[in-house]
């Protein structure tokens, strides 16, 4: 696979950036301010890495009008660069081969449909009335049930498994060991014994979205488990049975949702975090990560309820007041 290379000039008209330097100066790759070479691209986006811009090697650099003046090489300058390096740096991904057709190691059900420009990867199964749509790759080892619509230009990049009832949206990303559609964790005390409810709706997944590896997704107990267009989950992230995560909103990397509880539009989950279940958050909220949610927000804002690391002997002195606190209050 031929190195992909773009000049200054050509980046900055794509992605309408301002360019200051050689419009022909060529970019062969993009790197962080401390590790680029003389030809790549670097971004500073954080000034807490101002410094670097004394230090590097990058050939070019994209950053923020106001950070210009500290740089003497090409620019490209930009409103936001961690956006604008983002675009670049998608340009640089190498695209694995994905041809259309069927692998020969592939079982797929006499019901199922494929669409023929999708590509079926080895050692896949697909069940019977599922439907794989145009453009979409199935990677190796994926397992896709009965029931299940893999929509228009969808990546599911290696083991991944949909259960049952699974719908997902165009041009969604699945990363391995992700599980959607699987039972939801619905149980009914009787007698002393626990009874298995039912999970008899199902997960709809809109366009646009990421799922990470090792998420699960669980389907709903009657109505549907839901995630909007563009919703983006990250690694090790549990969504429980009957959930709804609003439009444009991201979860980190071991938070999670418990039953039907709901996420606006426009939140972000830190890692570690939960919500409890049958609550709901509004739109534009931001949780910090190790936050435990246990009432409705109904507010736009930043949240938190966790307690950043400290000193080991601080923190004892802290949790002894607590205690103290705790103690005085009783007496009162």
């Amino acid at each position: 696979m031929q190195a992909a290379s773009f000049t200054l000039g050509e980046l900055a008209r794509r992605f309408q950036l301002e360019l200051r330097g050689d419009a022909d100066f060529a970019i062969h790759g993009v790197g962080t301010l401390r590790g680029a070479r003389a030809d790549q691209i670097g971004f500073l986006a954080n000034p807490k890495y101002r410094r670097e811009l004394d230090e590097t090697n990058a050939g070019a650099v994209i950053l923020r009008d106001a950070d210009a003046a500290n740089w003497n090489g090409h620019a490209l300058i930009a409103k936001d660069p961690y956006v604008a390096f983002a675009k670049i740096a998608a340009l640089f991904e190498p695209q694995p081969d994905a041809p259309p057709g069927i692998h020969p190691t592939a079982v797929i059900d006499a019901t199922a449909r494929v669409d023929p420009s999708a590509h079926i990867g080895p050692h896949t199964a697909i069940g019977a009335r599922s439907t794989v749509g145009k453009g979409a790759v199935v990677g190796p080892g994926c397992v896709i049930g009965e029931d299940n619509i893999v929509g228009d230009g969808c990546v599911l990049v290696a083991r991944v498994t949909l259960v049952t009832r699974v719908r997902l949206g165009a041009r969604v990303r699945i990363h391995p060991g992700a599980v959607i559609g699987a039972d939801g964790f619905g149980l009914a005390m009787d007698r002393g014994h626990w009874i298995k409810v039912p999970q008899l709706g199902g997960v709809v997944i809109g366009d646009d979205c990421e799922i990470g590896a090792n998420t699960t997704i669980d389907r709903g107990a009657i109505e549907d488990t839901v995630l909007e267009e563009d919703v983006r989950i990250d690694n090790l992230v549990q969504i429980a049975h009957n959930c709804r995560v609003g439009a444009h909103s991201a979860m980190a990397g071991c938070s999670a949702l418990a039953g039907s509880s709901k996420v606006g539009r426009y939140c972000m989950i830190g890692g570690s975090s939960g919500l409890a279940g049958h609550i709901e958050i509004t739109d534009h909220v931001i949780v910090l990560g190790l936050s435990m949610v246990s009432q409705d927000i109904t507010e736009p804002g930043q949240y938190s309820s966790g307690i950043p690391a400290q000193e080991a002997s601080v923190w004892r002195r802290n949790l002894a007041a607590l205690r103290r606190l705790g103690k005085r209050r009783g007496k009162d």
